[in-house]
This record gives structure tokens, sequence and C-alpha cells, in this order.
């Protein structure tokens, strides 16, 4: 039996690549800073008969990963970022390798533009940066072909941020024409799971997980309205209200102000106008690696209009 070690199983994507491994017969370990927490998905009585084992880990403690893959035996190993992790995980990455580990999948981003370099992606690109300076610790300590980024985009859940407005049919927003493709948590956490497990076909090594259809802000929160029978009206901010409400978020200012510039355009761009690095191939990863077609906004709204009440 494949022995896995799944960093971050609380997660709403570390917890179906938990349950994605174990279904596939793997052995996972849940490597967990709070041994104590829920895994969303997974009962006491489904761990106990599922083929898990909770360990106590860290990635910004490398002696406790180090411990954890020792107590595991594993092999394989399923990794997160940590935004504040000063290293970026190279501490963790050091001890993933030096305890056994063989193989890594990390859960990256689609923001690291394929045209550059990773360590030459500026700090000032806050989020393709710090996800970049983890894949070039990997390709340092694992090599290139012993470790899989993959590399989602803009998840779904990030339109939760407007559920308050949506609730009230009244959502003020910043960055309307901003697209994304809403890609389903799941649907990431099945294809890493697989990965996890089974390893990358026709030798990928960085891949793209994409949503079936992009749209821009604007319309998706309209087609959230319109599969929950609501008549939301949706007000456009200017820059300077979308970095004050950013900032009432709690969002530190460097941050806030990241955020606005991003949103401002349609969304990242490599400099060729391709704002989706891969983007058929990535929307294909799903069905390739889970058997099924990435879920629709809709589909996702249907199934969870539970999320959505006030």
């Amino acid at each position: 039996m494949t022995s896995v070690i799944v960093f971050g199983p609380t997660g709403q994507v570390g917890s179906v690549v938990a349950r994605t491994a174990a279904g596939l017969g793997a052995k996972v370990w849940l490597a967990m800073r709070d041994t104590s927490k829920s895994i969303p998905g997974l009962t006491r009585d489904a761990e106990a008969s599922g083929g898990f084992q909770r360990v106590q880990a860290d990635l910004e403690k490398p002696e406790t990963v180090s411990q954890a893959v020792k107590t595991s035996g594993a092999k394989r190993a399923f990794i997160y970022l940590v935004h504040h992790a000063s290293d970026h995980l190279k501490g963790a990455i050091s001890a993933l390798k030096d305890s056994g580990v063989e193989f890594v999948v990390f859960l990256s981003s689609f923001t690291i533009l394929v045209d550059r370099g990773l360590r030459e992606v500026p700090s000032t690109d806050l989020i393709p940066h710090v996800h970049a300076q983890v894949e070039a610790n990997l390709d340092d300590i694992f090599g290139s072909d012993n470790y899989v980024a993959v590399r989602p985009g803009c998840f779904v859940t990030n339109l939760l941020s407007e559920k308050k407005g949506i609730v009230a049919n009244d959502v003020k927003l910043y960055g309307a024409d901003f697209e994304q493709d809403s890609i389903v948590p799941s649907d990431i956490g099945k294809v890493a799971g697989n990965i996890l497990v089974s390893g990358p076909r026709h030798g990928h090594k960085k891949v793209y997980v994409y949503g079936p259809q992009v749209r821009s802000i604007h319309d998706s929160v309209a087609k959230i309205g319109e599969v929950l029978q609501k008549d939301v009206k949706i007000t456009t901010l200017g820059p300077k209200e979308g970095y004050d409400n950013y900032l009432k978020m709690g969002m530190p200012p460097s941050f806030a102000d990241y955020m606005t510039k991003t949103l401002s355009s349609k969304g990242p761009d490599k400099g060729n106008g391709e704002r989706f690095p891969n983007y058929e191939e990535g929307v294909k990863n799903v069905s390739l690696y889970t058997g099924r077609p990435p879920t629709s906004l809709e589909d996702w709204v249907k199934e969870n209009k539970a999320l959505f009440d006030a």
C-alpha cells in the first residue's frame, strides 16, 4: 500500500486531496498543526475505517515535518503555500527530502507567468512571487523531475467575498471586469490527489487546472444571482473605494494596493494577452486526472446554496 502524507488536510483543497488519495488505496497520514481539528468531508468514523492516521506537523517548523515523515514512512507528500513563511518553505522542503520523501505535489498558482524564471518573479507581484519561490526551492532540493506544481486558476470560493451583498440583493463591486475561471476547490483536490498517488500524466511538471468558463466578476455575481433566483443589483466601485474596502476587510495596505491594481485589469497578463496560461489544457486536465469535466459555476452554486443563506 502506498503511504502518502498530506499537509493542510483541514483546507478546502487539502481535505479533498486526502480523501482522494485514500479512495485510490493509499494509506494517508494527515499532517496537522492541531490534530484535534475536524476535516471537511471526513467523519471520525470514516477516518477510523478509511486508512487515515493523524500526525502533528507544522510546515514552518522543519523539525516537526521531519518527525512526521519519519513516523509515517511516506515517500510522497502534498504541501501548500504558507504565505508568511520567510524562507518560502525551504526548511520544510529540505526536511521532507532528508526524511525520505521522494516526490512532492505543491499547490501553486497559475499567476506564475510561463516566460519568466521562477527566481525572477519580482516581490512586488505578491501572489506569483511567493508561489514561484516555493517552486524554485523544490527545483533546487528535489529536482524538476521529483515534484509537480499544481497551478489552479481563480478559486470559485473567492466569490463568497460578495456574499453579504448577494444576500441583500445589493453588491458593491470593485474589479467588475476582472476575469476569472472559477475553478472549484474539490476539482483541484481531486487532480492533486490523483497525482500524489499515481504521478503525473504525459510528463506533466506544471499541471494547470481551470474551470470550464471564463467570466468577469460582474457576470459571475450576476450568474450566482440568477441561479439563486435573486434580482441582484450590482454597483461598480472606483479604485479608492475598492482600496478602502480592502482595508476594512483587514488587508495590510501593501496587499490592498496590490489587489486594487490587479483587479483594475481583466486579469494576469504575461505580456502577449494570455491571461490564463495553457487554458484549454488546464480545463482538459480535470477530466484527464479525475475522469469528469470541471464543475461549472452554475452547478457549484446549486450544490452550495446553503453558503448563500443569510
